[in-house]
């Protein structure tokens, strides 16, 4: 697989329970939560599903890749970058690694960050990053 692939099947793992649009061949317009896809055929799965115009809400749907003309974000994606140079000015660079295609910050080996929220043994550390993370959270909606 070429850089540019995984770069790609990367941006759209990203979008991974959240909301996206999805512009069909048929010319329809159907919002939901990306669930999962399939990424030699790039077929998707959504949840709570809302065809434009239509008013209907489907639990659970599954579209056909070729039947896919653009997929966009329906929401503006969790910045898991700017929330790890955060942390890292108060760690270091050295205690930060991100595994972005997952969203996931881990700190110190043992704490993880996620754009749910912070896991991690009780103590100072644990207690350092969740006020990290709930200081960029509070910014970052403000900024919306």
């Amino acid at each position: 697989m070429s850089v540019a692939e995984r770069r790609f099947i990367s941006e759209l793992t990203s979008l991974l329970d959240s909301r996206v649009s999805i512009r069909t061949a048929d010319g329809r317009k159907i919002t939901g939560r990306l669930i999962g896809f399939h990424p030699a055929s790039l077929s998707v799965c959504l949840w709570d599903a809302e065809v434009e115009g239509e008013g209907t809400t489907i639990p659970k749907l599954f579209l056909n890749g070729s039947m896919i003309v653009e997929i966009s974000s329906a929401e503006k994606p969790f910045d898991i970058r700017g929330l790890a140079n955060r942390i890292a000015a108060v760690f270091g660079e050295e205690h930060v690694k991100v595994i972005e295609d997952k969203g996931i910050i881990l700190v110190m080996g043992r704490i993880r960050v996620t754009r749910e929220g912070v896991e991690g043994p009780p103590g100072p550390a644990t207690d350092r990053v969740r006020g990290i993370f709930n200081k960029f959270v509070e910014e970052t909606a403000s900024r919306s």
